[in-house]
């Protein structure tokens, strides 16, 4: 059965995005790194919130500009983690 994402998970997704930067309009970006909107200490801070939100951990080889790029690219990251 596939897991879907729930609007909680979402809403905690992006209180989390919205803490650290409350000026970007985070479902409306697709080029977060890329683009240089979060930098190296946001990465950070970014990984320690989502790894106690959503009871997962986030190796080194995830820290990677594709799934960090947009919310969407999180959200994807987040389920596959939570399953493995």
């Amino acid at each position: 059965m596939k897991k879907t994402w729930r609007s909680f998970e979402m809403d905690t997704l992006m209180n989390i995005l919205t803490e650290i930067d409350s000026s970007i309009v985070w479902d409306q970006e697709n080029a977060l790194i890329d683009d240089r909107m979060l930098d190296s200490f946001d990465i950070i801070s970014l990984v320690s919130e989502m790894e106690g939100a959503f009871d997962i951990e986030i190796e080194a080889s995830e820290m990677v500009p594709d799934n960090f790029n947009s919310v969407e690219a999180m959200r994807k990251m987040i389920v596959r983690l939570q399953g493995s």
